[in-house]
């Protein structure tokens, strides 16, 4: 029941990060603007392949340090804890910034599928993103059903959400409503995993 626990915990926590605009975001609104909604749901899929392979290797990469180093485990949930108060830091910081519908990663590329899927393999924070996460939250030991779990949730949350932006972001009230609440969106995303950092340094700290 824990791990169930924990599987939705992460699944929520990233899901406020997704809804927060980055380039991901950015990509899929531009192309569902400038193209289509059935285009933008294509950069929704590359996104979320690119999302298997980032979550993947953060998992992969983890079980290997774990088992090879598992003294580093503590340390390791420390340095997550922090770099996800200093993602909410910075997604708060920014909450004001306005959306800016050009100039997004993936421009030049042919195939929406590609174009989203390039956006996210080269953006570095996801990797470290995801990896932030499964340190503070998981267990040291990770079952083999709940890697698979992982991997299927937090790219299924990718696919949905920049399907929906897709469908509905060419819809100009939609839009404009989505740009007008970007702030505070923002700065609730913010808040909460800045709670959520604290929670877990704190966590980490009794357990030390």
């Amino acid at each position: 029941m824990s791990e169930l626990s924990t599987l939705i915990s992460i699944g929520l926590v990233q899901m406020l990060a997704v809804i927060s605009p980055g380039p991901s975001f950015l990509v899929t609104a531009r192309t569902a603007v400038a193209k289509s909604r059935f285009d933008g749901v294509k950069v929704g899929l590359g996104i979320g392949a690119g999302t298997v392979i980032w979550s993947s290797a953060a998992l992969l990469w983890l079980n290997v340090l774990f088992r090879a180093v598992p003294v580093l485990f503590l340390g390791m949930k420390i340095v997550g804890a922090l770099f996800i108060l200093w993602i909410a830091l910075q997604i708060f910081r920014h909450a004001a910034d306005p959306i800016v519908l050009d100039g997004s990663a993936g421009e030049g590329v042919s195939s929406p599928f590609m174009s989203g899927f390039l956006t996210q393999i080269s953006n570095p924070k996801a990797a470290v993103f995801f990896g932030s996460i499964f340190i503070a939250m998981l267990p040291s030991a990770v079952p083999l059903w709940m890697t698979v779990a992982l991997i299927a949730l937090v790219s299924f949350n990718e696919v949905w959400w920049y399907g929906l932006v897709a469908l509905f972001f060419g819809a100009g009230p939609v839009r404009r409503f989505y740009i007008r609440a970007k702030v505070w969106v923002d700065r609730v995303t913010g808040l909460f995993l800045g709670a959520l950092g604290l929670r877990l340094l704190w966590a980490a700290r009794e357990s030390a």
